[in-house]
């Protein structure tokens, strides 16, 4: 029984191009996201699993795009594969089916799953050593400030006359988190 060509295309982040996935590859329906694939809680790819039946085709353009962790990998396709759906990976040039399985398209996938994930975790590893390179240099990391002391004091003297807070975190447009945080500073 053949059913749809369904694309699943991913890039990491909305600066990035998803132009030369799959391009070549007639589908009957794409599903594109713009999401780390640290983990399978992808509302685009949930989607796109939920979507795929008995008889269709999923193609990937290569397994980094689809899983960046062997054992989401694994069970993404293994999950597909019971239902009756063919994956393809496009530049691995790799497809399963699931029955009578290739075995050295199995041992291909793991490693090129043990790859994907080992590259996420350098990627992690960079990252944390550049956070810590720059707050050895004083960098101040994460989201800056959103009062000022002047705007603190009048919050935490209004609060102490009695204002309503919510009606606070509107005026000063602040989330009522940041008005909680704001009223536990000390200021010098």
């Amino acid at each position: 029984m053949k059913g749809q060509s369904v694309g699943y295309i991913r890039v990491s982040s909305y600066g990035q191009n998803t132009d030369r996935q799959l391009s070549e590859v007639l589908l009957d329906k794409v599903f594109e996201e713009k999401a780390s694939a640290k983990d399978t809680m992808r509302p685009v790819l949930q989607e796109c699993l939920d979507y795929l039946r008995n008889g269709d085709e999923l193609h990937v353009h290569s397994i980094d795009r689809l899983a960046r962790n062997l054992v989401d990998l694994q069970t993404i396709v293994s999950h597909l594969n019971g239902k009756g759906v063919l994956v393809v990976f496009h530049k691995e040039n790799l497809t399963f089916t699931g029955s009578n399985e290739n075995p050295m398209n199995k041992l291909m996938l793991q490693m090129m799953g043990a790859f994907a994930e080992f590259e996420r975790n350098l990627i992690k590893e960079r990252q944390r050593e550049g956070i810590a390179q720059a707050q050895k240099k004083g960098t101040r990391i994460g989201r800056g400030r959103v009062l000022k002391d002047e705007q603190i004091q009048e919050i935490q003297g209004r609060v102490a006359g009695g204002a309503v807070k919510s009606s606070l975190a509107k005026e000063y447009k602040i989330s009522r988190q940041t008005l909680y945080a704001a009223l536990n500073v000390t200021i010098q």
